[in-house]
């Protein structure tokens, strides 16, 4: 019997990876809304007005981030699990025709 690449491995090895990808995208985005925020703190009245709408987007926009990091958790869990169940069975198959 021959064994060659886990493929269910790799699979969950890049699903980590991707989740991480995910995550590091989000609170990138987070980090960089709230430097923004720090900087036009210091605005004028019209352009405190003007910022108040895009206040607004900037919250849905946390919120949304907040959720794609959520999700990237999520993603490197699963990608975890399916690892390592491969992992597990691959042990269990060497165990088996050893």
């Amino acid at each position: 019997m021959e064994i060659s690449g886990n493929t269910a491995f790799y699979a969950g090895l890049s699903t980590i990876q991707t989740g991480q990808n995910r995550v590091d995208q989000a609170s990138s985005q987070i980090a960089n809304n709230t430097i923004e925020r720090a900087v036009t703190s210091q605005s004028s009245e019209v352009q405190v007005d003007r910022l108040r709408s895009v206040d607004r987007s900037q919250q849905s926009d946390l919120a949304s981030n907040m959720v794609e990091m959520a999700q990237g958790k999520f993603q490197v869990q699963a990608g975890v699990n399916v690892a390592k169940a491969s992992d597990e069975m691959l042990g269990t198959l060497i165990d088996t025709f050893a």
